[in-house]
């Protein structure tokens, strides 16, 4: 039956909920192997699935594991999500933000998916900090600090979990179907009422055009509505890096900047600024600019930047024992001019080439390595000056970088 299911699809045909249920199950009960589930994977990439296909699977994910309850809290619970993107921190600054405003928040994230960095990653470079929490410790935080940042728990869609590990490592990470699948199974297990998803479109990112990510807003918009949860979407441009940082410890210390208060302006500001406005509004009814006044405020009395730390400390992370690779080189420029494009997909298959990143899932992360760009599209640069800082521990090839940067 493995064989037939994998070849209907291959066919482009319609899978019934038996059929995904057995194949499915049957991966997470280990009678399935890697290399079946690869197959089935790439045939749904290739063929896409049904909207009817799509809401099975997603089904099947949530029965994997438990949903949480999290009716005991007395105020509305929010969740973000981020399809992902090069130099994408916008968790680590919009969490503690909306926390701090009394908006409970509970967030399930996952580690790098292909060359997007992942919100457990960066977490994981903070020495100490727990992303296993289980149901009950989950409850508590968020209970006790309206804060929570953790990977998925043991008992919370235990099938995305293979899943996305094995689709990073396939080739299987840019299907619109998958992707809705794995974002509403923990978005929906997680338990939040409101849903904000942050849909990235552009060569850095999973989806590369308008049009899927139209048709991706569409089906979360769907599965939330099926489960009773309300669901928004921003499509933002993922062609150019998210701020200046590519690389575990470095977003997170970038992170802390922004939540300090000290980098106003750029593009990673202004979109972590409007998904927290966004999420004021859905949580509390209050118009804009009332929200984006609350965010503002947030951010100017230090208060995000005390949540954040409240986070770690929780979750028995050490802050001042943060670091990167001491080994840095910085690449100059070759002309003088103007920045014109920084190429977001190329920097994110370099910091993976670094080791910021996995090629197969067993593969460990060094959490040190990255880059920092010292100039962003529209900048004047001389010939000779410094446009990025490379954290290495492993040799590289400088003319790599200097494909990235378009100067004239």
């Amino acid at each position: 039956m493995i064989v037939h299911i994998i070849n209907k699809k291959r066919l482009g045909k319609e899978l019934s909920y038996h059929e995904l249920d057995v194949f499915f199950n049957g991966y997470l009960e280990g009678k399935v192997k890697d290399y079946q589930m690869s197959s089935l994977l790439m045939a749904i990439c290739i063929n896409g699935m049904s909207e009817e296909e799509i809401f099975s699977l997603t089904k099947i994910f949530i029965d994997s594991g438990d949903v949480l309850d999290l009716s005991f809290l007395s105020d509305v619970v929010v969740d973000k999500h981020s399809t992902g993107g090069i130099g994408d921190k916008t968790t680590l600054i919009i969490a503690p933000i909306v926390a701090s405003l009394g908006i409970p928040i509970l967030k399930m994230s996952g580690r790098g998916l292909g060359y997007t960095g992942g919100t457990i990653d960066k977490l994981e470079s903070i020495p100490g900090y727990r992303i296993d929490l289980s149901d009950e410790e989950v409850m508590k935080q968020v209970e006790d600090i309206g804060i929570v940042i953790t990977g998925q728990t043991a008992s919370l869609a235990p099938m995305d979990k293979v899943i996305y590990a094995l689709r990073d490592v396939t080739g299987t990470v840019s299907s619109v179907p998958l992707i809705a699948v794995s974002i509403m199974s923990k978005k929906i297990a997680g338990g939040a009422d409101k849903i904000l998803i942050d849909i990235k479109v552009g060569n850095g990112a999973l989806l590369q055009t308008r049009k899927e990510a139209e048709e991706l807003s569409n089906l979360v918009k769907k599965i939330g509505q099926i489960y009773q949860r309300e669901v928004e979407t921003i499509i933002s441009d993922m062609n150019v890096p998210l701020g200046y940082c590519i690389g575990n410890s470095l977003e997170v210390m970038e992170a802390i900047r922004i939540l300090k208060g000290e980098e106003v302006g750029n593009n990673l500001t202004q979109l972590c600024l409007e998904l927290a406005t966004k999420l004021v509004c859905m949580a509390r009814g209050v118009p804009v600019q009332d929200a984006q006044d609350m965010v503002l405020q947030s951010i100017q009395s230090g208060s995000a930047y005390q949540k954040f730390l409240e986070l770690v400390k929780a979750q028995h992370g050490d802050i001042e024992k943060i670091s990167v690779s001491k080994k840095v080189k910085i690449i100059k420029a070759e002309i003088s001019g103007v920045v014109k494009d920084i190429s977001a997909i190329r920097l994110g298959e370099l910091s993976v080439s670094l080791g910021a990143g996995r090629i197969s899932k067993e593969d460990g992360i060094d959490y040190g390595v990255g880059i920092e760009l010292l100039k962003q599209v529209g900048d004047t640069v001389k010939k000779g000056e410094g446009i990025a800082k490379v954290y290495y521990t492993k040799s590289f090839h400088l003319q790599e970088f200097h494909d990235i940067f378009l100067i004239k």
